[in-house]
């Protein structure tokens, strides 16, 4: 079993910054391939990044790449999102997930663990 809970969302300027951070409990974490989804007002809930359990290979959508950065610590049981040049279509609430296959996916469906998600606001 692994709780999540996401921390660092808030409101922001359009071109501002905003780091996340997903803290995890459970001896395993360090085992579990990571995710950051997001669910926009009127939209379905949608990839942002993933990240394999030992951190070397990282995964983004088309739409944050070169902008975000998914990263981990296994050490602090903590997945990490740093957003630079936030846009006003990044508004949202950000979900981190996690999953224990090996196979990292876009799939919201592959990850079983979810966190309750932290609320992104990007004012233009």
């Amino acid at each position: 079993q692994v709780q999540l809970v996401e921390s660092g969302g808030g409101l922001v300027q359009a071109g501002g910054s905003l780091r996340l951070s997903c803290a995890a409990s459970g001896r395993t974490f360090s085992r579990y391939k990571m995710g950051w989804f997001r669910h926009a007002l009127g939209k379905e809930r949608e990839f942002v990044a993933a990240i394999t359990w030992n951190g070397i290979s990282t995964f983004y959508a088309d739409s944050v790449k070169g902008r975000f950065t998914i990263s981990r610590d296994n050490a602090k049981n903590t997945v990490y999102l740093q957003m630079n040049n936030l846009k006003p279509e990044d508004t949202a609430v950000y979900y981190c997930a996690a999953d224990a296959g090996v196979a990292v996916t876009t799939r919201l469906h592959d990850y079983e663990y979810w966190g309750q998600g932290t609320q992104v606001t990007v004012s233009s």
